[in-house]
């Protein structure tokens, strides 16, 4: 059994479609403190989010930053996932930026959970 089958990945999977119908993603990862768990960190440690969302899409270009999070936060159901979501909307250029300065996003990008088949 693989980390990804003890997730809720039948609503990982709705939630990456909700998000695509509204921007084409290129890349949509899973991190956090549920995914380091399944990955076999200690519990002795800082847990930080549960849940991090890491989306990049060239479509994001020209949409406001505050308006990506804000909509693809909605579309996150946390009572579905039992916990929410901090979630991050990037365009490439931007991801690759956030990635060397954002702890979360390198370690979503290093040790996260690919949700886009194509990546996986």
């Amino acid at each position: 059994m693989t980390a990804f089958d003890e997730l809720n990945h039948r609503e990982l999977e709705r939630y990456v479609r909700r998000v695509s119908d509204r921007w084409p993603l290129d890349r949509a990862l899973l991190g956090g403190a549920r995914v380091a768990d399944l990955r076999g960190a200690g519990a002795q440690r800082e847990r930080g989010p549960e849940y991090v969302i890491v989306l990049v899409s060239e479509h994001f270009d020209g949409v406001p930053w505050l308006e990506r999070v804000y909509v693809t936060g909605t579309l996150w159901d946390a009572y579905e996932m039992g916990a929410p979501a901090d979630v991050h909307a990037y365009t490439p250029v931007e991801f690759e930026r956030r990635r060397e300065n954002l702890p979360a996003v390198r370690d979503a990008a290093e040790w996260g959970l690919e949700l886009l088949p194509e990546h996986a």
